[in-house]
């Protein structure tokens, strides 16, 4: 009988990535996925620790793991990812419990781990290769997601991922096409090129004696027969150059989407940040892709009450919010990280009850300018790509524009089909609409 295994999952599409290699791997040498850890022979965990509450949720997890280990002492408990990178002078000693913790660069030693002949506790935490090169298990046939490199060559000063996934390493270019190539011929429509820093993509590479652009592997990845659309996150505002937003307006896989993270609307803010941009270049940023692509949904994160953030800085950041309307925006509580510089500030701290009054007030912003923004999309007919049922009516279909907006709708439509919707109605989240059948009888 085979081994069987479970995977949670915390943390952001790199993460999911990633526990799509290992649950690829772990097939390849006889594992088979179960959807309950009490049936698992290995239980495992693919962490991050962007945020405290990654961590204090994935250490909750572990809690639960540690039980089902003692009541059988034979199953195998494994941690990968950020939070094991960040922890991995004290994750065995913390944990011991825990059999086989490794990096986001060893995810390839699990398997050398569990085909060992005797078992004990092993850490792994050396940059040896890409995840991305490992065989996967996908969650859904036609959307894949392609990592182009890992690590990150920002210092900015909250974050901890240069410290748990490294400096800046590109894919080799012909790799990744032919990855493509590959995904296309086995029924992938959807592309997301995945980095830390995705858009440097191709600096520490040279063919013909120069750096490989974004924008090449973006025009290379377009021009893959069956690629119907190209996503790619995340993005860093210094590195969002006209090339790559020109190719937006002029490559027709490339979805009118892009993620710009701003952080904090206050240059002082974001110079302490150690963004490398200031609010007016962020600003041109945004102007130069509405200027070529005018329909782009733009969407960011932001972090409230970074150290020494005044009632003033945090009204700039309210004032980039009205002014750009951002599509949608991910906002976060600033929350100290261990090893980085903004962890050691202690002067100018933001009290956690005036932060949650000003994540209330950029949430009203950013919500009601997302529902303006998406008003622009009532009477049009979008391409969705169908991904299941809607979450919360079973009755109808859920899929994505090219636009990046969740659209729940009635129609015929199977799970990998693009269609056209009829857009009926707007949040600032999602889109409701029905799927124009006169389209469907005439394709």
């Amino acid at each position: 009988m085979n081994k069987r295994f479970h995977v949670t999952t915390f943390g952001c599409q790199m993460n999911e990535h990633d526990s799509e290699r290992m649950k690829g791997m772990l097939e390849s040498i006889g594992y088979a996925e179960v959807a309950e850890q009490a049936d698992a022979d290995l239980i495992l965990f693919n962490t991050c620790s962007i945020r405290e509450k990654a961590d204090s949720r994935f250490v909750a997890h572990l809690g639960h793991a540690s039980a089902e280990k003692k009541r059988r002492p034979e199953v195998l408990i494994g941690g990968g990812g950020c939070w094991a990178q960040s922890v991995k002078e004290e994750v065995f000693s913390q944990f011991p419990f825990v059999d086989v913790a490794f990096g986001p660069g060893q995810v390839h030693k699990l398997a050398e781990f569990l085909t060992s002949e005797s078992l004990s506790a092993q850490g792994y935490f050396e940059f040896e290769g890409f995840a991305g090169d490992l065989p996967a298990k996908r969650a859904r046939e036609v959307q894949a997601w392609v990592q182009i490199s890992v690590g990150c060559n920002m210092n900015c000063s909250y974050c901890i991922v240069p410290s748990t996934r490294g400096r800046e390493v590109s894919r080799p270019f012909e790799a990744l096409v032919a990855e493509c190539e590959r995904l296309a011929a086995d029924g992938v429509r959807e592309i997301t090129l995945l980095g830390q820093n995705v858009n440097a993509y191709g600096r520490d590479l040279r063919v013909g004696g120069r750096p490989v652009a974004f924008s090449e592997l973006l025009r290379a990845v377009d021009a893959i027969e069956g690629i119907e659309r190209v996503r790619y996150t995340s993005p860093h505002p210094k590195d969002m150059r006209e090339d790559v937003i020109r190719a937006h307006a002029e490559l027709p896989s490339l979805c009118e989407h892009i993620h710009l993270p701003l952080q904090a609307g206050s240059s002082r803010i974001l110079k302490a940040m150690r963004r490398t941009y200031t609010r007016d270049r962020f600003l041109d940023r945004v102007a130069l892709i509405r200027e070529h692509v005018p329909d782009c949904a733009i969407t960011t994160d932001i972090i409230v009450g970074f150290p020494g953030e005044t009632e003033a800085d945090f009204v700039e950041t309210l004032e980039v919010c009205e002014e750009v309307g951002f599509d949608g925006a991910f906002t976060f509580l600033f929350s100290p990280r261990r090893g980085t510089t903004a962890a050691e500030l202690t002067e100018g701290l933001v009290p956690h009850e005036e932060k949650v009054e000003r994540m209330q007030r950029l949430v009203e912003v950013v919500q009601r300018r997302g529902h303006e923004r998406a008003q622009r999309f009532v009477g049009r007919a979008l391409e969705v790509l169908v991904e299941g049922p809607s979450r919360t009516d079973p009755t109808r279909l859920r899929g994505r524009s090219r636009h990046g907006k969740t659209v729940n709708f009635t129609g015929l439509a199977a799970p990998g089909e693009l269609v056209e919707v009829e857009i009926l109605s707007a949040t600032s989240q999602t889109l409701r609409g029905e799927e124009s059948l006169v389209a469907r009888a005439l394709a």
